[in-house]
């Protein structure tokens, strides 16, 4: 018998920005449905009415296609199938898989309270449980407010994750829950199943917080003799104290990683080893190779701790990977929103391209580049005091005056003659080249750290450098 096409989707609420636990989800979603020759859908659960928001929708869109995760056919908005779930309700009820609750909500409460107050745990008692039918038709037909539960069996509920292995849940544990509040409204459980039915779904791929829900949604697709999906519940994403991660361990969202200068190619393939591995040392992967070496069975069950370091590391892997040409329009927002604000004139394209190929090896994030460039747009303001006291001697500025004469002579301003020039002017002086070079960079940068200072003379321009190095001399 053929196998049914793997169905898979992502299904996010709607209530603020696409975490990247959210991303990874959807990424682990995607990366299978793609392996399989499977589909990718998205749900978006807009059933709490008062905190959803168009804004946040269109965010979720904006940072998945940012990540280039692609979905198959157009989104199914939850809010628009009340109608199908509040008629999956009733098909449990007639199949006796469920039954109306006319309990007051505030004495359930009440008797719960009292019962945690005495150290002791409490479960619905099943007061209406076994009402007769006469008796149920009475209180309708006065008019009582009802909710309607599930009819929890006896036994344990018993399903394979794909991440954890056999789960049981005895089901003393998990009661007779909620179906449909006294408002006519859907629980979580009611929807997700109706809509995971209704959309085909056979892999359901979500965060490990999900588990306790599991068994009541599988309970609901026993009841109605439907075939169960195959569960996998993928860890938490861990910030540095191994804690959830959350606003206090720093961005948390998608579109804030876009807005820092992490490349989407990069978060995604950092994502994809949040929690899973390919099973050798490979770390930069491109799509194609997740896609073939992704499984489930290989992500590991413990919490995959967020390293803010290692994505910055990776995403300096992709940069460099990129033309000079991307690179600069990369940078050059970043730049620009500096120039305006430090009332200095924005680097025309060809000098940017420049700038980008000095510095491709150089850049963790695209947003670096007002800090690590700062010296090419404006004379340095201020001097690394920690090198003025290394490499700034009473005797410096004789030295470079008698290296600014052997600059000033060159007819061609090139990284070949500057080397030749420094190395004359070292040799006249009986100096090594580095004790040049070293009060040079601090001169023309006010750093002790840059690219070859070769190469930044040869982009500062002939000029630029004499004019930098006479007023260190002064």
């Amino acid at each position: 018998m053929k196998k049914p096409t793997p169905i898979l989707r992502f299904a996010p609420s709607p209530t603020g920005y696409l975490h990247v636990g959210g991303a990874r989800t959807a990424l682990f979603n995607w990366l299978i449905a793609r392996k399989l020759g499977g589909q990718f859908l998205l749900r978006i659960e807009d059933t709490d009415r008062e905190r959803s928001t168009p804004e946040a929708v269109q965010a979720i869109f904006d940072g998945l296609r940012w990540l280039g995760l692609d979905w198959d056919g157009e989104p199914l908005f939850q809010s628009t199938r009340l109608k199908a779930h509040q008629e999956l309700v009733q098909q449990l009820l007639d199949r006796g898989a469920a039954y109306r609750c006319f309990c007051d909500p505030q004495e359930l409460e009440r008797q719960q309270k009292t019962a945690e107050k005495g150290g002791k745990t409490w479960g619905y008692p099943g007061t209406c449980r076994n009402l007769s039918n006469p008796a149920v038709e009475a209180k309708l037909a006065a008019g009582q407010a009802y909710a309607v539960r599930f009819r929890t069996p006896e036994g344990e509920t018993i399903f394979h994750d794909s991440v954890h292995g056999e789960i049981r849940t005895n089901n003393r544990h998990i009661g007779d829950f909620i179906l449909l509040r006294r408002d006519g409204a859907p629980v979580y459980q009611v929807a997700v199943v109706a809509d995971d039915v209704h959309m085909g779904i056979t892999h359901i791929i979500r965060g490990d917080d999900h588990i306790t829900n599991t068994p009541k949604q599988i309970l609901i697709y026993q009841a109605l003799g439907l075939p169960i999906p195959q569960f996998a519940h993928v860890p938490l994403i861990l910030g540095s104290d191994k804690k959830r991660l959350s606003k206090r361990h720093g961005a948390t969202s998608v579109i804030e990683y876009r807005d820092r200068g992490i490349l989407p190619e990069a978060l995604r393939n950092f994502l994809a080893l949040l929690g899973w591995n390919p099973g050798d040392d490979r770390e930069i992967m491109t799509l194609d190779e997740l896609i073939a070496a992704f499984s489930l069975e290989a992500i590991n069950p413990a919490g995959a701790v967020f390293d803010e370091a290692k994505l910055d590391w990776m995403n300096g892997r992709y940069i460099a990977r990129r033309s000079d040409a991307e690179i600069w329009e990369g940078i050059k927002p970043f730049l620009k929103a500096w120039c305006a604000q430090e009332t200095v004139q924005l680097p025309d394209d060809t000098f940017g391209l420049k700038l980008a190929a000095l510095f491709r090896e150089r850049l963790r994030r695209y947003s670096e580049a007002p800090d690590k460039m700062d010296y090419f747009l404006h004379d340095p303001q201020e001097f690394d005091p920690k090198g003025m006291k290394k490499y700034w001697k009473p005797e410096t500025p004789q030295q470079l005056a008698r290296l600014h004469e052997a600059l000033q002579g060159l007819s061609l301003w090139t990284k070949e003659n500057l080397e030749n020039a420094f190395e004359r002017a070292a040799a006249d002086l009986r100096l090594d080249r580095a004790d040049l070079i070293h009060p040079v960079r601090l001169a023309l940068t006010g750093r002790t750290a840059t690219p070859g200072i070769f190469e930044v003379l040869e982009l500062l321009g002939k000029e630029v450098s004499l004019r930098r190095l006479r007023k260190s001399i002064r």
